[in-house]
């Protein structure tokens, strides 16, 4: 297990209880620099390896959790789609933190307050290790996307748009 001098997060105390290997990239958030691609390139990490963590709430009422690279957006339709509803919706900013009991920026798809349906875009799986929040901002986990979606008990599935 990766050892951090930083105090560890509920999403690092998960993933050692797992037995999950997993590589904490502390990164500088003085810049107010803490979009995913700028994570990415804080943490010398291509985009694509890069996950961010979106919360969003279906048409059912529902919560539901998609993990995607960080240089996409996501497929509103695709995402419900994947979650088996009508539809999803991003919540607000101010509804994250007693949602989850992560911050903006330091939303993990560890450790939330509850279990959420969980999905991880189709193209971690390409990658032995993806990056995604540590749960805190300015931390990430780089972690195996098998394992993590064993974890979470989350799926895999196509989530992102092509921007025109």
């Amino acid at each position: 297990m990766a050892k951090s001098k930083e105090t560890k997060t509920n999403a690092m105390r998960m993933l050692d209880n797992a037995g999950i290997a997993y590589k904490v990239h502390v990164y500088d958030t003085e810049d107010g620099k803490i979009d995913a691609v700028s994570v990415a390139e804080k943490c010398g990490e291509d985009k694509e390896q890069v996950f961010k963590t979106l919360v969003t709430k279906g048409n059912d009422g529902a919560h539901y959790v998609f993990v995607i690279p960080a240089d996409q957006k996501l497929d509103l339709k695709k995402a419900a789609s994947s979650a088996g509803v009508k539809s999803v919706e991003m919540i607000a900013q101010k509804e994250l933190f007693p949602l989850t009991g992560y911050v903006h920026g330091g939303c993990s798809p560890v450790g939330m307050k509850k279990p959420f349906v969980t999905v991880i875009d189709e193209t971690a799986v390409l990658f032995d290790t993806i990056c995604v929040s540590a749960g805190k901002v300015g931390m990430q986990a780089e972690v195996s996307p098998q394992e993590l979606i064993e974890l979470i008990h989350g799926s895999f599935a196509d989530l992102t748009r092509e921007d025109e």
